[in-house]
């Protein structure tokens, strides 16, 4: 199914991708995972109903939206670009329109994703390559921070992953790589998911 048919579906529109005017060397741009990606994605790994999914540099929501969608479980995006947040505002007020039936809460929070409080209930966290290695290791220590209050079985989730994101996990974090999803069959060795799980 072809991207913006798929927004369509969602009454979303999350095509584009947007570059960050003053070149930040912490922040990448704007792209959506794509949909035909996700749907291999969720082929082999399974996500239950008491889940709770946070993606870090969300951009227009298409992650957010896609799993609200299919599992109906709370969602939180977090986005620091002020226009592409406001986008993810208009698609969440426009989906809504079509998914009231779906009770579970979506929740997107304008600002850094290392000031983001992790919550108790959160336990799967999505990252496409939102930023630098730097942010990405305050963000996973504030996510290993948070198990002193409530000692869970957690999640990361990467796609396209960042040699320096997979060093990291491996070397410094208790996250053990559990699962490796390949999205094609084309040589390209970035195409891919890794699982990371903490017990």
């Amino acid at each position: 199914m072809a991207e913006r048919k798929y927004d369509r579906r969602l009454s979303i529109k999350t095509v584009g991708i947007r570059e960050w005017r003053d070149g930040s060397s912490h922040y990448n741009r704007c792209e959506s995972t794509p949909y035909s990606a996700l749907d291999k994605l969720f082929q082999s790994y399974k996500i239950n109903k008491g889940d709770r999914l946070v993606d870090f540099g969300c951009g227009r929501g298409r992650v957010l939206f896609y799993i609200h969608d299919r599992f109906q479980i709370p969602v939180t995006g977090i986005e620091v670009h002020d226009k592409t947040y406001e986008e993810a505002l208009d698609n969440k007020m426009s989906y809504r329109q079509r998914a009231k039936h779906i009770k579970a809460p979506i929740s997107i929070e304008y600002g850094l994703a290392e000031h983001y409080e992790i919550k108790a209930e959160d336990n799967i966290f999505y990252f496409f390559n939102p930023f630098s290695v730097k942010i990405f290791k305050k963000v996973v220590n504030n996510i290993l921070k948070s198990t002193k209050t409530e000692r869970r079985q957690m999640d990361i989730i990467l796609y396209y992953p960042m040699p320096e994101y997979k060093i990291f996990l491996k070397k410094n974090t208790p996250f053990r790589l559990v699962d490796k999803i390949w999205v094609s069959d084309s040589n390209n060795n970035y195409e891919k998911f890794l699982i990371y799980r903490f017990y």
